[in-house]
């Protein structure tokens, strides 16, 4: 096989295969689980951002440019989710602001980490073009890390698809359809990867944002609706084994 036949097969098995896990995960939960394992998904956007995309970020930019970088894209998605909410809006009277609202939250949280998600299988594609332009072993490694970082990751976007209103079968979709970003970074980076390497940085700070936003912003606040001391150690608990998952995985594939 060539080089780019290589990066094809590896950039679009990758992203697919850890699609299908995550969501295999995620179905055999049970929807009455859902809610639950929101506080999983939260530690898991948590830790995939501070463990692994923003020092990887750091590594190759400016901190400074790389702190302004995460603050205009949480400024970003903070206008994107009212253009959201304003969709949904159209008068003072609003079911997404009333007491009473619906579980989910519209879309908002699912198309937000969408976005996010999408930068991130972009910036993989591209990692995956570089290492296999090095070496096919390196780059079959490299391919390996990546996915086994993405399971645990994707099994929170998941499960913040379907909080978010999104059928099982939608979800899925959509994250199948986010993860043909990979493919196009790896495609992009093949052909002009000096160009892209630069760009690298301010697109995983983009998707970090996201995901920062996505944690902190539409999640964790609906952890506070039950504040009984039971739930809120399982939250703590389930939050803990999102941050710890994205560790185990990362100290086993040597990062």
């Amino acid at each position: 096989m060539t080089t780019l036949s290589w990066i094809i097969a590896v950039a679009l098995a990758g992203g697919v295969l850890s699609v299908a896990a995550a969501a295999a995960i995620g179905s055999s939960l049970g929807a009455h689980r859902v809610n639950t394992l929101i506080s999983y998904a939260i530690g898991a956007l948590l830790g995939a951002v501070f463990l692994e995309i923003l020092p990887h970020a750091f590594e190759h930019a400016d901190p400074h440019h790389m702190a302004g970088t995460v603050l205009v894209g949480i400024l970003v998605f903070f206008v994107l989710e009212k253009l959201v909410l304003w969709r949904h809006c159209h008068h003072d009277h609003c079911e997404a602001h009333e007491a009473h609202a619906p579980a989910h939250d519209h879309g908002r949280s699912g198309l937000l980490i969408l976005i996010g998600d999408t930068f991130h299988n972009f910036v993989d594609g591209i990692l995956i073009a570089a290492a296999f332009m090095e070496s096919t072993e390196l780059g079959i490694v490299t391919a390996m890390a990546i996915i086994a970082h993405e399971i645990p990751q994707e099994v929170g976007d998941y499960l913040i698809l379907l909080h978010s209103g999104y059928s099982r079968l939608k979800a899925l979709v959509f994250n199948l359809l986010s993860s043909l970003a990979t493919l196009v970074g790896a495609l992009l980076a093949y052909f002009a990867l000096s160009d892209l390497q630069e760009w690298i940085p301010t697109i995983l700070g983009l998707a970090a944002a996201s995901m920062i936003y996505v944690a902190v912003a539409d999640l964790i606040p609906g952890l506070h609706k039950r504040t009984e001391l039971k739930a809120t150690l399982q939250q703590v608990l389930l939050i803990c084994l999102g941050v710890g998952s994205i560790l185990l995985v990362g100290e086993l594939v040597g990062h």
